[in-house]
């Protein structure tokens, strides 16, 4: 099939144009790779993508440096995250594959696993493009909602054990929320956290181990860096001003803070990424 079929909650893509892709900032990008390969970094971390792989970008605004080769063919979606989460799926996991997918965003198939998401998404592309449908957000719904019972299925079989109950799953995605509205600008501690979920600190870093096999602490940190090293990318920034914007008490707690994480000062950081920008 040519050409893109887009429909505000659904968008599927003939070409990796990153530029239309971040229009979607509320989309969750997956990628099933068909064929050659491609590459992206997604929180500092470089991913390469080969057949067979599946990769889900849970928030496209943390992904950048998209490369493809010249026979890369995959079929290409941004789902709507509000779309996806209207269908009120009656299950827990989703959060556990959320958190998963921060970690690392790509899902290595079986040939059986490629084969039903292949054909999951050229049905649903399919069907897409009837726009005479009378009850077609329905029927794309259905279709949708199949697709992603096929992916918590998959996951579900690579990650057996672990199991979440409404309450915890509750729980964790406000956690997330907190982060995703940059809670960590304000307040890095954990007793923060705890205290706006109305529960214990050892309770909120046990739930997060036993669903995400992190600690509380570790996600507070995570998304955290993932801001700081942002900012230190930007070279009109000074230490000062970055520090200041994260709400540092002072530029050195601010270099002690990064050393531990990143293992190297942030001049260090920020003078490696300005060398590798001019090469």
């Amino acid at each position: 099939m040519e050409g893109n079929f887009e429909w505000n909650k659904v968008v599927f893509y003939d070409s990796l144009e990153y530029d239309r892709l971040a229009q979607y900032a509320d989309h969750i990008l997956h990628i099933l790779c068909i064929g050659g390969n491609m590459s992206f970094t997604f929180q500092d971390v470089r991913y390469n993508v080969v057949p067979g792989d599946y990769a889900i970008v849970t928030n496209p605004a943390l992904a950048s440096g998209f490369s493809a080769s010249d026979d890369f063919d995959a079929v290409i979606v941004s789902l709507s995250d509000s779309f996806i989460t209207s269908m009120a799926i009656q299950s827990n996991y989703g959060i556990i594959g959320h958190l998963s997918l921060l970690q690392n965003p790509i899902m290595k198939l079986s040939q059986h696993d490629f084969r039903i998401c292949l054909e999951d998404l050229w049905r649903l592309r399919e069907r897409l493009n009837e726009t005479q449908h009378l009850f077609r957000e329905e029927m794309v719904g259905h279709l949708l909602l199949a697709h992603i019972l096929d992916l918590y299925d998959i996951h579900a079989r690579n990650m057996a054990g672990r199991d979440v109950s409404e309450r915890n799953a509750d729980l964790l995605r406000r956690f997330v929320e907190l982060l995703y509205h940059k809670e960590y600008l304000k307040n890095r501690n954990l007793s923060h956290y705890a205290s706006q979920l109305c529960i214990t600190p050892h309770y909120l870093s046990e739930v997060c181990r036993k669903i995400s096999g992190k600690p509380a602490s570790y996600w507070i940190d995570r998304f955290t860096m993932q801001e700081i090293t942002r900012l230190l990318r930007q070279k009109e920034l000074s230490l000062t001003e970055i520090s200041e914007r994260m709400n540092f008490s002072s530029v050195s707690y601010f270099s002690r803070y990064v050393q531990k994480r990143l293992g190297v000062c942030p001049t260090e950081y920020k003078n490696s990424i300005l060398k590798t920008k001019q090469s």
